[in-house]
């Protein structure tokens, strides 16, 4: 695809860094959270999962018998690291809750299939070795926001458990952030002049066209009220169509965030989105 064939109304409602006064600020604030998190909480790091692609993974907060949860970083699938995403884990630790915070390898240099590939990858490495670390691994909890929405809509999605070797219930909580789960929109923005995107890929890896049955996950969807059209259409159609695939899911109203400060709420373990992924989490567990 080339810049010519980008819409402006499309581009402008996917647009997350110009959602917002001050991208910079937005980001330093998720910065100093991280900065917090890797100070305050034990961590294990650069946990290699995937040998052929090298992506590493830090967990933190490991302790006999906890449930895990893996945090999937957004930036369009080309920008983002495990550390500066570490603002993702002490509102679960503190609820009993192990977290895997990944690093996937970043566009342009690898297509989306490869990304989807390393995450999926992740949740099998810690469902065969998180008892190694004393986990409970027998079922994953996942969650990201933005590109990491979209890939834990990949997770959900039905058609690739048995080619890693994990049971169709694996999947326990799911907690997806502002995500993009019909990647249709994504061909007319500029998105896809670094994505290369085609309608293979959006019939492939939509989430929303590969929503599993009845699945026995537990969805928790959230999308800033502050955000742009497209994350606000993006949401309400994926859980209207899980809805109609008898999934368990809901969505909780966050009215005064935006894009990116939603997802630092995650740090604080009396914010609305840690209280309802631990319930879920100890529910499902």
């Amino acid at each position: 695809m080339n810049a010519g064939t980008i819409n402006p109304r499309i581009d402008h409602d996917f647009n997350a860094r110009e959602s917002v006064a001050s991208f910079d600020d937005e980001f330093g604030k998720l910065t100093v959270l991280s900065d917090k998190a890797m100070a305050d909480l034990p961590r294990e790091a650069d946990i290699v999962f995937d040998r052929e692609s090298g992506s590493k993974l830090d967990l933190y907060g490991i302790a006999p018998g906890r449930p895990v949860f893996l945090w999937i970083h957004g930036g369009y699938w080309r920008l983002g690291t495990k550390e500066g995403n570490a603002f993702a884990a002490p509102g679960l630790v503190d609820h009993g809750i192990a977290v895997a915070v990944m690093d996937y390898s970043l566009a342009p240099a690898v297509s989306l299939e490869q990304i989807v590939h390393e995450v999926r990858a992740a949740v099998s490495w810690l469902h065969r070795k998180g008892n190694l670390y004393g986990l409970d691994a027998r079922r994953i909890h996942v969650g990201g926001s933005s590109a990491g929405g979209h890939l834990t809509g990949a997770v959900i999605a039905d058609g690739w458990r048995s080619d890693y070797g994990l049971p169709e219930d694996v999947i326990g909580t799911a907690l997806a952030l502002s995500g993009i789960y019909d990647l249709e929109p994504l061909l007319h923005t500029q998105v896809n002049t670094w994505m290369n995107m085609n309608m293979g890929t959006v019939a492939a890896l939509s989430p929303i066209r590969h929503i599993p049955q009845a699945s026995e996950t537990d969805l928790i969807l959230s999308v800033g009220g502050q955000e742009r059209d497209g994350f606000l259409r993006e949401t309400a159609a994926y859980h209207d169509a899980c809805a109609a695939k008898a999934m368990q899911v809901q969505t909780i109203a966050m009215p005064k965030y935006n894009h990116f400060d939603i997802t630092g709420t995650l740090s604080d373990p009396a914010s609305e989105l840690v209280e309802a992924t631990a319930r879920s989490i100890q529910k499902v567990t």
